[in-house]
């Protein structure tokens, strides 16, 4: 038969079960070492006494001419008592030298042998002992008496071991209801806090416990999502790897305050939000980030927990994209325009004007040549070469003349590898369509946009100008912050990137009124080992 495995006890459950042992044992332990030194102070406080009695006795001048008398058991008997039962004591002994009682509290053993050790008392000493006489185990003192140098007599006093029993034990009776009331208040705290210690660790054990905090752990290396906890006070509780990458956060970053980090301010306003935040898209220095933010509720402190994703790799990917339907989109009108075109020439030759079919077609086929001649002629990276030209065919289709300035070179091989090809296209990508849209918008019909691509003196200077109205001076600080355009919400995001590979390349970005009044934007990359002039 199989008997069902039972679940180990929880962590709680554990603690308070040791706790309450641990109490039990302190409580009994305090109350043996307060019943051992109390009886230890009971039996030392009746020596004292005794001692004090003794002393006095043997000290008394009647006591001395007692002793003298003939019978001194008729003065010294009624003497001893009325001092025993003043001082409470048990007994009061006066006795001869050769220990022959003189007193006692059971009349009837004057003149008997006292029990107990009087040499000491004899030499001239006065000592305790405890001892077991007439009347039982006694805690007694022994003093001589002493008469012009001479030892006439002995004192014993003491109390009966029983009475100082009966002291401890009416002391033991307070002792023991509160020891029984401290091991009550120590079971009820242990009760109360372990009790909220099972609410913290959801009733889970050590091993359950252990397990999770294993899985946690894993978890977190694992994610390739950047994971960020914040307490109650917008510090960081934890953080991931790949938070800590896509932040740029150093090791020691867990307990900072988000607004003590060097981040964007968009950022860390996103962060220290009180409400959720969802799907937000925010830029560092390198990386495009989607930010979702979650409150915590319940607890002592609120805190946030933020997912992190990173989009730049998705958002290069969708900007080609974007170039690749622009080109299609130029391809398709070109193709019609070409059929048009071609449709003109076969009707010319039709109507018997075969030298204006000729020259129509040739005009065409030259313009067309020729600018892709002097875009190949002067870029040789092909992947600009090829930017360039769809470009051109975008702006041709919709009414804006794209120029590349006379001074435009870049030598086959005058780009290094460490430069991506994929940045390139970004700023140049994004600030072509940018001024296509300005002088679209601004002078249709009649819009240019001038391209510069230089390698020369160590550096990449890529510069687009347009003819378009330009940006205003109070805007100039902020066209490269990500969400500001002038095509409404949603948008702005372009020289926000353009801006981005500009810093990851180490380069930087400027702008300024063109010569043909509209906006010229010049990104500066260094190129560093890789350039030839």
């Amino acid at each position: 038969m199989r008997f069902p495995r039972t679940r180990p006890r929880s962590l709680a459950g554990q603690l308070f079960a040791w706790q309450v042992v641990l109490v039990a044992a302190v409580v009994a332990g305090c109350a043996c070492f307060a019943y051992v030194s109390g009886r230890g102070q009971a039996e030392e406080t009746a020596a004292r006494q005794a001692r004090a009695v003794a002393l006095s006795v043997a000290g008394s001048p009647s006591v001395r001419e007692a002793i003298r008398t003939d019978d001194p058991s008729a003065a010294l008997q009624p003497y001893a008592e009325r001092v025993r039962k003043d001082t409470g004591i048990a007994f009061i002994t006066i006795m001869s030298p050769d220990r022959v009682r003189w007193t006692h509290p059971d009349a009837d053993r004057i003149g008997e042998t006292f029990l107990g050790h009087t040499a000491r008392a004899l030499r001239g000493e006065t000592f305790s002992e405890t001892y077991t006489g007439t009347l039982g185990p006694s805690i007694r003192v022994v003093t001589p008496v002493r008469d012009g140098g001479r030892i006439t007599g002995l004192v014993s006093a003491g109390i009966t071991v029983d009475r100082v029993s009966s002291q401890v034990r009416a002391q033991l009776g307070a002792l023991a209801l509160a020891a029984g009331a401290a091991l009550v208040l120590g079971g009820l705290g242990t009760y109360v806090i372990n009790a909220r210690l099972r609410r913290h660790t959801h009733g889970m054990n050590a091993a359950e416990l252990s397990r999770l905090h294993d899985y946690h752990e894993a978890t977190l290396h694992a994610v390739r999502e950047g994971l960020l906890m914040l307490d109650g006070q917008r510090r960081i509780a934890l953080v991931n790897d790949a938070g800590r990458e896509l932040l740029g956060l150093a090791p020691g970053a867990v307990g900072r305050r988000i607004a003590d980090l060097d981040l964007p301010a968009p950022l860390t306003g996103a962060l220290l939000a009180s409400e959720e935040r969802v799907d937000e898209v925010h830029l560092t220095a390198d990386r495009i980030i989607v930010v979702n933010t979650r409150p915590v509720v319940g607890g002592e402190r609120r805190g946030t927990v933020v997912t992190l994703r990173d989009r730049t790799e998705l958002q290069a990917l969708s900007g080609e994209l974007d170039s690749e339907r622009g080109f299609t989109r130029a391809l398709r009108s070109q193709a019609h325009e070409a059929a048009n075109r071609l449709h003109t020439v076969v009707s010319l030759i039709e109507l018997g004007r075969a030298e204006e079919a000729v020259g129509f077609a040739t005009a065409e086929l030259e313009l067309a040549q020729a600018l892709t001649d002097r875009v190949v002629g002067a870029v040789a990276e092909p992947v600009l070469a090829a930017l360039l030209l769809g470009k051109a065919a975008q702006a041709n289709e919709r009414g804006v003349e794209l120029v590349l300035a006379e001074d435009s070179l870049i030598d086959d091989g005058a780009l290094p590898a460490s430069l991506p090809a994929r940045d390139l296209v970004t700023v140049l990508g994004n600030l072509i369509d940018n001024a296509v849209d300005a002088v679209t918008r601004e002078a249709p019909g009649r819009g240019r946009v001038t391209v510069t691509a230089l390698a020369d003196g160590g550096e990449l200077l890529l510069r687009v100008a347009d003819n378009g109205a330009g940006v205003a001076p109070a805007d100039t600080a902020e066209v490269f912050r990500a969400g500001w355009s002038t095509h409404g919400a949603g948008r702005g995001l372009g020289l926000a990137l353009v801006r981005q590979a500009a810093h990851r390349g180490g380069g930087t970005v400027a702008l300024e009124r063109g010569p043909d009044g509209g906006a010229e934007f010049t990104v500066r990359l260094p190129l560093g080992a890789g350039v030839r002039s």
